[in-house]
């Protein structure tokens, strides 16, 4: 069994991933790039953060990261002088960029020697966010890395990136953690009850990072709750009703991404219900499954199929500063009319 340092035993799940990294780290095979890949909030920065560590730990190889160490506990807290964290620059509108004027203070300070540690570690998050510019001038630095650096990227996926970029980077692409793992870990490491543990694990989607913040900040539920709610006056509504209601969302853009990313759960679980009635074990929105079950007995599987593509499709529109009134409105003229399906217990 293969020794490794108490750092990447607190990642939950990823164990492949783990094993990939430690045994690098152990026998001395890094790569001068990494581009881990997933959706948001799956632990993408927690084992980016987690190399970091282990590459300049103070602990013997094996032991890496040892997690207590000066090293560790700087990088924990993004304070160690080799590491540099680019984060994306929030626009007005929530739109996140990193930009060519991050990049090349990044790289004048790669340029340097290591002031403590073995290697200067940059970890670039969400670099899917690079504009064009950005992402031209960073792979200058992927040509031709310097020697004593290592660079870490974190994106939703690698065809999000240049291809010349992510074809110079090892690629570690994170899958969901089981549900089970998830639940476990809230009751154990965070002290959740048993009811919410289970609960925030079915919603998380695989990702621990959104379930532990839902965990410590109970307004994501409750903001959950008000965006189910939202749905289901938009179902039992007529036409007049439905536009009138997108009017008024449209006035709120920066909560339209988080709201049907909601919406767009329910809808993945009623595509389950409609096509398969035994899988109520893998619907995600545990708390909704009688509306979830009534509305897939009364709805044709096609017109379920289309509010979910439709709903995909409204926020991948929303994310490229699509209209956001339109995209509503063609939102609500896709959904299926049936007030009764969805009455309130």
């Amino acid at each position: 069994m293969t020794t490794r340092g108490a750092g990447w035993q607190r990642i939950v799940g990823h164990d492949w991933a783990v094993h990939l990294l430690s045994n690098a780290v152990n026998h001395d095979r890094i790569g001068h790039a990494y581009l881990i890949t997933g959706p948001a909030q799956i632990g993408k920065m927690t084992l980016a953060r987690t190399l970091a560590q282990a590459l300049n730990c103070a602990a013997d190889p094996p032991l890496r990261p040892c997690g207590e160490c000066r090293s560790c506990a700087l990088i924990a807290a993004d304070r160690h002088p080799d590491v540099r964290v680019v984060l994306p620059e929030i626009s007005e509108r929530g739109i996140p960029s990193i930009k060519i004027e991050q990049i090349r203070r990044l790289q004048q300070d790669l340029s340097l020697s290591a002031y403590e540690g073995r290697y200067k570690i940059a970890l670039l998050k969400q670099f899917d966010a690079a504009n064009a510019n950005a992402a031209n001038a960073f792979l200058k630095t992927l040509e031709e890395p310097p020697g004593h650096v290592i660079l870490i990227l974190t994106a939703a996926d690698s065809e999000s990136i240049l291809p010349t970029i992510a074809s110079r980077c090892q690629t570690v692409a994170l899958r969901p953690t089981p549900a089970v793992l998830i639940e476990e870990a809230l009751m154990t490491r965070w002290r959740a009850r048993t009811e919410d543990a289970n609960l925030l694990a079915h919603l998380a989607d695989g990702r621990l990072g959104w379930a532990v913040e839902a965990l410590q900040d109970r307004a994501r539920l409750e903001t959950r709750a008000d965006h189910l709610d939202l749905l289901y006056r938009a179902l039992q509504g007529n036409l007049i009703a439905r536009f009138s209601l997108a009017e008024t969302l449209a006035r709120k853009a920066e909560t339209l991404p988080d709201m049907l990313q909601t919406w767009l759960s329910w809808w993945r679980d009623l595509v389950l219900l409609a096509f398969d009635r035994r899988a109520q074990d893998r619907v995600a929105n545990i708390d909704q499954s009688a509306r979830l079950i009534t509305c897939a007995g009364n709805w044709p599987p096609r017109r379920i199929l289309d509010g979910l593509s439709q709903t995909e499709r409204g926020l991948r529109l929303l994310r490229q500063n699509a209209n956001t009134r339109l995209v509503l409105e063609n939102l609500m003229l896709t959904y299926p009319f049936d007030p009764a399906s969805i009455q309130s217990e």
